[in-house]
């Protein structure tokens, strides 16, 4: 049997550069993570003040218009405010984080940096549920509580995060869930609630929790429009570890992802062969705010 060809994602700019500025180091182990990031996973090693920096001075040249800084959890890369200062010099930051070291101090800061800056800095709170019962069998024991404390403590120094769902949590993506989403944030203080509700990645600890990608979930074959190539993520992004720059932040697990050792090497076409790629193809993801 011949075997079917993927279609390929040019690379039509690089407008959104992403940094998994904590490696695959984070507080917690949440049984849906796609990365199966935790407090023993050091696969991708945290990336220094000076990592970032050199790929900085890169983008500035190939006209980044955004930065990004995931994990793991950013916090707890001890640089991670140094970080985003000198991101925030050349453009829009959004910092993706679970909230557990939202701390008073640390939110206030973070509230200084954004008063600083001309440039607008996003802070994106993962939770998992509006009460603990549903968030803390997803994300752990306790965290509900924790991920609350880490909110207000924003909320009380006037930034207005973006909360972040995934589909794990039932009934998240339907209007009467999203509708209960925006109450809660609500009640918690955030008077200008955001919300982005997100698909499940079935790689890593997720494939592990449910299931993984089923043989019928790829673009194997099939023929994308111009347009529908344009809408991916991952023609206008890359992501940065300390290993390499990747095509995207859900495919840092897969070697044949890492497109080369410097920004400028990774701008040419990709292959869509991965069922990740089947679910931001098919429900329209964008890890972008």
């Amino acid at each position: 049997m011949a075997v079917q060809a993927f279609p390929e994602v040019p690379s039509l700019s690089l407008d959104t550069l992403w940094f998994q500025v904590a490696g695959t180091l984070c507080n917690l182990a949440c049984t849906h993570c796609f990365i199966a990031c935790s407090p023993t996973n050091q696969s991708h090693a945290m990336m220094t003040r000076a990592d970032v920096r050199g790929f900085l001075e890169e983008a500035r040249g190939l006209g980044v218009r955004e930065y990004y800084f995931t994990g793991g959890e950013p916090f707890m890369n001890p640089e991670m405010l140094a970080i985003a200062g000198d991101a925030l010099a050349q453009g829009p930051v959004t910092i993706l984080t679970n909230g557990v070291l939202l701390t008073p101090e640390r939110s206030r800061r973070l509230r200084d940096l954004f008063e600083r800056s001309e440039y607008s800095l996003d802070l994106r709170v993962s939770i998992d549920g509006w009460d603990a019962a549903t968030n803390d069998p997803i994300r752990g024991e306790g965290t509900y509580a924790r991920i609350l404390s880490g909110l207000q403590n924003l909320a009380a120094e006037g930034v207005n995060p973006v909360v972040t769902v995934t589909e794990a949590c039932e009934g998240a993506a339907a209007a009467a869930g999203r509708e209960r989403f925006l109450d809660w944030a609500r009640s918690i203080g955030l008077s200008r609630p955001r919300l982005k509700v997100l698909s499940l990645f079935r790689i890593g600890a997720e494939a592990e929790r449910l299931r993984g990608y089923a043989p019928r979930e790829t673009l194997a074959g099939r023929t994308l429009s111009p347009e529908e190539l344009e809408a991916l993520q991952c023609s206008t992004a890359r992501m940065v570890t300390a290993r390499g720059v990747y095509v995207c932040p859900i495919l840092i697990d897969l070697p044949s992802a890492r497109m080369g050792a410097t920004l400028a090497e990774t701008l040419r076409p990709f292959p869509l062969s991965t069922g990740a790629c089947f679910t931001c193809h098919e429900y329209g993801v964008t890890c972008r705010t």
